[in-house]
């Protein structure tokens, strides 16, 4: 499977993957949405910050799902694999207050980072605000 991930442009995460600073993508939630149960070690992700070309490509070497999740453990999540996940130690509390009430987490570990010709997607049918599409192939969305 191929997964496009729509990242937040002001965190400023695309150049730590690629960097290696960041090897783990985490996703949290209320509910569960994709790629929970839909994403898998050899599985590809594609990476584009939101409103730019996607420009990213990774593998995944791993997934951890948590679910029915506590502030606790919350915490305890950001504290082992927060700075893998590319956050500072002194960002930590900051997405502690985001993430506190979030029932599940889901870790995509990432390997072998590569810079791509950058392309466009078209999301129809997707939503609008998607942030994770799981499709057979990028092709499918990838606007030639």
């Amino acid at each position: 499977m191929d997964h496009l991930a729509i990242m937040k442009k002001s965190w400023g995460l695309l150049p730590k993957i690629l960097t290696g600073e960041k090897t783990i993508e985490s996703r949290w939630y209320k509910t569960k949405y994709r790629p929970w149960d839909n994403i898998q070690t050899r599985d590809v992700v594609y990476f584009k910050d939101s409103g730019k070309l996607v420009s990213v490509k990774t593998e995944v070497r791993k997934v951890i799902q948590f679910s029915n999740l506590i502030p606790e453990k919350v915490k305890e999540i950001l504290e082992k694999y927060g700075e893998n996940d590319g956050l500072g130690i002194d960002d930590i509390p900051r997405f502690f207050e985001m993430f506190k009430n979030k029932k599940y987490c889901i870790l995509v570990f990432l390997k072998n980072p590569k810079k791509i010709k950058p392309f466009r997607i078209n999301k129809k049918g997707y939503g609008t605000m998607s942030a994770w599409i799981v499709v057979n192939d990028i092709s499918q969305i990838k606007i030639k």
